[in-house]
């Protein structure tokens, strides 16, 4: 914690080990279905946060507002409600660590985004950007992806099925099949021929993805 002095905290020392307990619980439910991960967290986790905030709220009436730690520790009780939600959702993480290690790389190249000229355009980058980290999450190869994805779109794909252009739902011997397939003016020429689809599908997908961009 910035708030930290040198000599170091008890009440750092202390906000750790029990936050620890709480990452020690994930470790133990990590691959688990989210109910059963909710179903723990119930169980296990939200007794330990209600220790925690009864704990800080302690600490906040002993602290001065003014100092580092009095403000570190009101911060945290000022987004508690955002910060417990995990427990009351199998799907939620605890913290954000997957999602930043995911769009880290996306970050350290922001710059191109000064490129995408219009409002939309940036908004068509992130949608391609979030279907690109998905497939990396769930071991599909991005281009191959997009471009079977895109095959079936333009073969007339329903939009009631939508579910089944999702990067782990998309059967893996079109991506496969895709993947063999050098890309060529041929394949552009496809892309570009749904262009106009892309937006109208996107859209929804991105919102299933639950990215609000």
């Amino acid at each position: 914690m910035k708030a930290t002095p040198k000599a170091g905290s008890p009440i750092v020392e202390e906000t750790l080990t029990r936050i620890a307990a709480l990452y020690g619980i994930e470790k133990d439910i990590r691959g688990l279905d989210p109910d059963r991960r909710c179903s723990a967290r119930q169980e296990q986790s939200v007794p330990l946060l209600d220790e925690l905030e009864v704990w800080l709220r302690v600490q906040a009436e002993r602290l001065s507002h003014k100092s580092e730690m009095g403000k570190a520790v009101a911060c945290i009780l000022t987004r508690w409600d955002g910060l417990i939600l995990f427990a009351e959702d199998g799907q939620v993480e605890m913290d954000g660590n997957l999602v930043e290690n995911q769009i880290r790389t996306l970050a350290l190249n922001r710059k191109n985004a000064l490129f995408a000229i219009q409002d939309e355009g940036a908004q068509n980058w992130t949608r391609i950007a979030s279907l690109v980290a998905t497939c990396k999450m769930n071991g599909v190869e991005p281009f191959a992806y997009l471009k079977a994805s895109l095959r079936a779109i333009a073969a007339g794909h329903p939009h009631a099925d939508l579910d089944d252009l999702l990067p782990w739902a998309v059967p893996k011997t079109a991506v496969k099949a895709a993947a063999r397939t050098a890309p060529d003016r041929a394949a552009a020429t496809e892309a570009m021929g749904v262009n106009r689809r892309l937006r109208f599908v996107l859209d929804p997908i991105h919102q299933m993805l639950g990215l609000d961009i």
